[in-house]
């Protein structure tokens, strides 16, 4: 499988916002493929040039099998509602179109790639793998990334960066991948265009935009440059002084604290 889970922090500096991605998450009969377990559900929701176009697939699907009790509390969807629905060989080949060819963000990966690899499985060898048709990005291996030692599950994700889940009182597939959506935008882009834009026409007071920092985040190790660094540094900005003329904000930042510090 053609899985991109390397460093989130790698994957932000890497891969520029031109990119087909495709945010999915999947409903499914219980938690494992070796016991039988079937997906129920396929939420996808498009994004180009880090904009959500409205282009969605979603569906549900007959599992020929029972669901789980635990299944079904968390996300409600009974057998008898999935009695008339299509299997996943009816819908195979526009899902695999919808995904051909972009970059599929989910949310713990592993579990829902198991899933439609076991699908894909039950159809035959000529199906391959979802890896592929579409490059994999983890989204929860990047937000533990970000957020080493805390909560990174989508609930907690959404608090974090103030996403609207309210209306999340059972997991929906392409409820999920909707937020999932906001989520990684606000994740890996931190501010939006809009605000950016607002921001600069005086609009709205920085305080409104500004995200406040988790009090239970980790302490920042601090490093403290050695004399060598800091008289390259100094060598720097006498040559950015005689460049610009005697302009150097950050010479003149030293030398005025008071007027350029308030």
């Amino acid at each position: 499988m053609k899985c991109l889970l390397q460093d989130g922090n790698d994957y932000i500096r890497k891969y520029s916002n031109t990119m087909r991605q495709i945010v999915l998450d999947t409903e499914t009969t219980g938690l494992e493929t070796t016991r039988g377990d079937r997906i129920i559900e396929i939420g996808a929701v498009e994004l180009k040039d880090r904009k959500i176009t409205g282009q969605t697939f979603h569906v549900y699907l007959n599992p020929d099998r029972d669901i789980e009790d635990g299944a079904f509390e968390v996300h409600g969807i009974s057998s008898e509602f999935l009695a008339d629905k299509p299997r996943f060989s009816d819908i195979a080949s526009e899902f695999i179109q919808f995904i051909r060819g972009s970059e599929l963000i989910i949310h713990n990966a592993p579990f829902d790639t198991g899933f439609i690899n076991a699908e894909l499985a039950l159809l035959g060898k000529r199906w391959g793998c979802v890896g592929d048709y579409c490059s994999i990005v983890d989204s929860l291996r990047i937000a533990r990334d970000k957020h080493p030692g805390q909560k990174n599950s989508l609930d907690a994700l959404c608090a974090r960066y103030k996403i609207d889940n309210s209306g999340r009182a059972l997991h929906g597939a392409l409820l999920d991948a909707q937020i999932l959506a906001d989520v990684y935008l606000a994740m890996t882009g931190g501010q939006t265009s809009l605000l950016l834009s607002e921001a600069s026409n005086h609009s709205m007071p920085r305080d409104s935009y500004s995200t406040l920092l988790q009090k239970d985040r980790p302490v920042i190790r601090v490093i403290q440059p050695d004399e060598s660094e800091c008289e390259l540094h100094r060598q720097r900005l006498a040559m950015i002084d005689r460049e610009s003329g005697g302009n150097c904000i950050w010479i003149r930042m030293d030398q005025d604290p008071t007027r350029y510090r308030q």
